[in-house]
């Protein structure tokens, strides 16, 4: 679909961008090799920045990176590094849970925060951005406000589908145990192995990997380098005080613990993706904008959960990560939103009343906190969900088939 210009800065430009976010995560490192400590809110702040500033730097790097590294099974990969501070900082809450019973609480906090965050806030910013942006190109109200999916995109809708549909035994089970981490590893290599069967759709980059894609093979390879290796050594640096700098400032600042875990290091984590996914919807690449986000989902549902027991057995805990009674409503909750997301997308058009609805259910969460209201969210959630899925099946075998190779 139509996008307009690419937003490219000067060389200038892009220089100083990338100098100022490395500014930011200087502290963080600097703080963490010097061994300083610091109060948990100062902590929280510090680190926390610097979480943000490694995920600008590594999403930079795999933009840019594409541009050396073709295939599509390469662009899947390169969207897993561009998501690694939300997985540091998740399995560390996993890996501490071995040793420390109460972190079990924690890392599901974290991921779930971190999935209904990507469906709750940035599918529908995406769609209403997209929306506003068609309204100012005087695109007449309708279809052609609306975020349209390229077919390719069936292929995480159907991965999606599997995991989904899996994901559902967890609360059941009241655990995550090494049998998931089978299932939704396997999921998530089955669906690297079947892009890196089918075409790369690369998207036109934007800002400061638009512009450092221009370079000449030997400095765009070495600046795409050392963005990785900054980038990761951020990330290193600052997921463990980050996340129990978390921990200790919500009973210093009275407030729960649990929630700040859930909702502020996904935030923290996600706000530089959610940002660049607004701009492709601004500039009408609405497939781009979702379809990037549609992966993040796929990645977080499938090796993101798989992974969390592998994290508790290697930090001493057994191979089934336990969740309490308030951990299995959220997963049961979040794996109820997912099933809704998929009913909304299966037919490959996103309409904003749409993203109203998701928007609206997901800051229903925070308006009625109670734990009744928040399982007749899950039900409602579940009961829309199987509604849109029941209207738009014919939808359902087209996306199942999209997992096989040469479809």
């Amino acid at each position: 679909m139509g996008g307009g210009a690419v937003a490219e800065p000067s060389r200038r430009v892009a220089i100083t961008r990338i100098v100022l976010v490395a500014l930011f995560a200087v502290p963080a490192v600097a703080f963490r090799a010097g061994g300083v400590h610091l109060t948990p809110v100062a902590a929280m702040l510090v680190f926390g920045i610097g979480v943000v500033a490694a995920a600008v730097l590594l999403m930079w790097a795999a933009e840019v990176a594409r541009e050396d590294i073709s295939g599509a099974l390469a662009l899947a990969l390169l969207a897993l590094i561009a998501v690694l501070p939300e997985y540091a900082v998740d399995l560390y809450f996993a890996y501490q849970a071995g040793s420390r019973p109460e972190f079990a609480a924690y890392a599901a906090a974290n991921m779930t925060g971190a999935n209904r965050l990507l469906i709750g806030i940035g599918w529908p910013l995406v769609a209403l951005v997209f929306a506003l942006a068609a309204r100012r190109r005087g695109r007449p109200r309708g279809p052609e406000r609306d975020v349209t999916l390229a077919p390719h995109r069936r292929v995480e809708l159907g991965f999606l589908m599997i995991a989904a549909l899996f994901v559902f035994v967890l609360p059941l089970a009241r655990e995550i145990a090494w049998y998931a981490s089978i299932v939704l590893i396997a999921v998530y290599l089955a669906y690297l192995w079947r892009v890196s069967r089918g075409q790369a759709h690369a998207e036109e980059l934007v800002g400061v990997p638009a512009r450092l894609a221009r370079l000449r093979r030997a400095p765009r390879r070495l600046t795409t380098v050392l963005l990785f290796l900054g980038g990761a050594i951020v990330v290193f640096a600052s997921a463990e005080p980050f996340a129990e700098g978390l921990v200790e400032a919500g009973g210093e600042l009275g407030i729960d613990r649990f929630l700040l875990v859930q909702w502020l290091a996904p935030l923290a984590s996600e706000a530089p993706e959610l940002i660049v996914a607004c701009v492709y919807a601004w500039r009408l690449r609405g497939d781009d904008a979702l379809g990037a986000l549609l992966s993040s989902k796929v990645n977080q549902w499938t090796l993101l959960i798989g992974t969390m027991p592998v994290a508790y057995a290697a930090g001493g805990g057994g191979w089934a990560l336990p969740l309490d009674h308030r951990q299995v409503e959220e997963v049961f909750l979040t794996a109820a939103q997912t099933v809704l997301a998929l009913g909304v997308l299966l037919d490959l058009r996103f309409r904003w009343r749409e993203a109203i609805m998701l928007l609206v259910l997901f800051a229903a969460q925070f308006a009625f906190p109670d734990e009744r209201i928040r399982m007749i969210l899950s039900w409602l959630y579940l009961v829309l969900g199987v509604a849109l899925l029941v209207v738009r099946r014919r939808d359902i075998p087209p996306a199942l088939r999209a997992v096989r190779p040469g479809t």
